[in-house]
């Protein structure tokens, strides 16, 4: 029950902060707009926006963790700040403060869903759409990016994975065995699911072919 009231808080003042700072980033104080994040950073998670954006994404992550547990709830909370924060840089046309946010808010909402966080409470599914788009055209971390890839996947958004899984593998990361899975998994599927996936089962064939081709030439050139 507790758990549920403080969440039910999070959420009405989460609502009530982002129309207060729509209003206030209209009207250019953006000054003000970010104080309204930094006093909930610390009414929910004694935190303010200075020592948050010191941290990395995995010292974010180890401060909700609670027995061996992520608290995926609240580390979405704080992805939601952080991309309320972006969103003000934004406006204020300071768009490398808003990209850095952009991303560590998306790996927090990736890390919270993997982890069971609730979908619903904040609409998370549009926020990591939302997210996307804000980044696009970005090289994502690669950290970022292999936690991208099973949310994709597991979203039906079969094509998107599958480029994903090519920019991992452009970024030098070791995804041999990774993508070797997707294409065998893909093959499982319904011929209307990869379709309505972006990836029907004729190119999932020709993609696993690709695939081995490409990592069995990458494996010869090691030897």
């Amino acid at each position: 029950m507790f758990r549920r009231d403080y969440i039910v808080r999070m959420i009405e003042d989460m609502t009530a902060m982002v129309a207060k700072v729509f209003t206030l980033k209209q009207e250019k104080k953006i000054t003000e707009a970010l104080w309204e994040v930094d006093e909930l950073l610390n009414r929910h998670f004694r935190l303010n926006s200075r020592l948050l954006n010191s941290l990395s994404v995995e010292d974010i992550i180890e401060m909700f963790r609670l027995g061996g547990v992520i608290e995926s709830d609240k580390l979405q909370g704080v992805a939601r700040l952080l991309k309320e924060e972006g969103s003000i840089f934004a406006a204020a046309g300071n768009q490398e403060a808003a990209l850095f946010r952009s991303m560590r808010s998306l790996h927090l909402f990736l890390y919270a869903d993997l982890h069971g966080a609730d979908r619903e409470l904040l609409d998370m599914t549009r926020e990591i759409d939302e997210l996307l788009q804000e980044t696009e055209g970005y090289q994502l971390p690669a950290k970022t990016e292999r936690l991208l890839l099973p949310y994709l996947e597991a979203a039906g958004r079969y094509a998107k994975a599958e480029d994903s899984l090519y920019r991992l593998w452009e970024q030098g990361v070791d995804v041999a065995a990774e993508g070797r899975g997707l294409y065998e998994r893909l093959q499982l599927q319904s011929r209307e699911a990869l379709e309505l996936g972006g990836l029907p089962p004729e190119e999932v064939l020709q993609g696993q072919a690709e695939w081995d081709r490409i990592t069995a030439a990458a494996k010869q050139g090691q030897n």
